[in-house]
């Protein structure tokens, strides 16, 4: 599969192939490309295996848009939305290890539910500290 024309909106990038079948990823994946105007997401190129955005220092495979993840889990999608947080130190709370941590909000790893009521709790017990806070 190779995609042949892409567009954009507020919050998707889209991709077309040969055929015309549409295809769809979430920008939270590519940092560079959601914060990019206009202008710098038409500076492209289409390689053999994927898209390139030489000024902003990205690429999408074509390859990824085939992903069962082009939509981020709700896990990945708050930890991908709240770059405030320090996963190596907010892994060290709930006691997992960071890497792994990293994997499941990358997508190459998936959590058990055990696992994600575990990073659920540590994120409510984090915004308990904050509501909590008074000066």
């Amino acid at each position: 599969m190779k995609i042949t024309k892409i567009w954009f909106d507020t919050d998707y990038i889209y991709g077309s192939d040969e055929s015309g079948k549409i295809y769809r990823q979430s920008l939270l994946w590519y940092p560079g490309l959601k914060g990019a105007s206009d202008e710098e997401r038409l500076n492209y190129r289409l390689g053999f295996r994927g898209i390139h955005w030489r000024n902003l220092d990205e690429d999408i495979s074509f390859e990824s848009f085939m992903d069962e993840d082009a939509e981020p889990s709700a896990l990945q999608r708050f930890f991908l939305t709240h770059k405030e947080i320090k996963i190596s130190e907010f892994a060290k709370i709930i006691n997992i290890d960071a890497t792994l941590l990293r994997n499941y909000i990358n997508g190459f790893k998936k959590p058990s539910k055990e696992r994600e009521q575990l990073i659920l709790g540590g994120i409510h017990a984090l915004a308990n500290q904050y509501a909590s806070a008074s000066f």
